[in-house]
């Protein structure tokens, strides 16, 4: 382990081991809907008028209430109360964690970092559709909560390389900044998101979601995620193949016959762009 990243592993562990964690400036809008949203008597009102202080989010919240997925009649919605009674109060968390997401992406900080940023986004867009898809589909569980997963699930790289930016030694140096946002993605995702009081099922599916194990059939969050982070890796992986290797996805091919994974694919194809769009991927 090189010094930077001994450095920069110190730092965010003094941060995540504290009583009052920092959090990072992008993910202000986020920790705001998690806070209202823990209010029991929260209602539709109120968070609509929490939404639509945010121009970016009330425009991500319409587009996907308007989506194909979610809006199969065709009847256009144009007001945020309406559309959250649509997409549900619970889908304003995900939708917070993209406009959190994409905002850190078109900052400034993130600029030495732009082509692995873009390359993340839209495999986490990818993802996130493909949980909902496969939750739907194959496990029969809550199909937001897959997405919000889905979403959430390489939060751990974002955070990273927002903090990276700080570290010169990152910025010259390629191989270390992608050993360092691979080795440690996960368990500070896990961190970041327990400590914004993500439910136990999200935290243990995002913890495990690259640790490889035997599936024989998709059944929980934790499988779905897994098996659709794999998916999304044959199309459209964040990682440099010149310095990490291609992810092993062989496993998919346990799973599920080539005419299978290739109808599930080509089923969910619809929905998984229509999700991509409506979350600005």
């Amino acid at each position: 382990m090189s010094s930077a990243t001994f450095k920069i592993l110190e730092d965010i562990a003094k941060d995540l081991s504290g009583n009052e964690i920092t959090f990072p400036t992008f993910l202000d809008i986020t920790f705001q809907v998690r806070t209202a949203l823990k209010d029991p008597n929260l209602n539709v009102e109120q968070l609509a008028k929490l939404v639509g202080a945010e121009p970016l989010m009330s425009t991500k919240i319409i587009r996907m209430a308007n989506s194909v997925a979610l809006n199969p009649s065709g009847r256009e919605i144009a007001d945020v109360k309406s559309a959250i009674v649509r997409v549900g109060m619970e889908a304003v968390r995900t939708v917070s964690f993209a406009v959190a997401m994409e905002q850190l992406i078109k900052s400034k900080q993130m600029q030495p970092f732009e082509g692995i940023a873009q390359r993340l986004w839209v495999h986490t867009s990818h993802v996130a559709a493909l949980c909902r898809v496969l939750a739907k589909k194959l496990a029969r569980i809550n199909g937001d909560e897959a997405m919000f997963a889905g979403l959430v699930h390489d939060l751990g790289v974002f955070y990273l390389m927002s903090r990276a930016a700080n570290f010169p030694d990152f910025l010259n140096d390629k191989a270390e900044l992608h050993a360092l946002l691979v080795g440690w993605h996960d368990n500070i995702g896990h961190a970041l998101l327990s400590a914004l009081g993500s439910p136990e099922s999200v935290l243990e599916a995002v913890q495990m979601h690259e640790t490889d194990r035997e599936i024989t059939e998709v059944r929980n969050l934790s499988d779905v995620l897994y098996v659709a982070n794999k998916i999304a890796n044959r199309t459209s992986g964040w990682r440099d193949p010149e310095l990490d290797g291609e992810v092993d996805t062989s496993i998919l091919d346990d799973i599920f016959d080539a005419e299978t994974l290739a109808e599930i694919i080509e089923e969910s194809e619809e929905e998984v762009q229509s999700l991509k769009a409506a979350l600005g991927g």
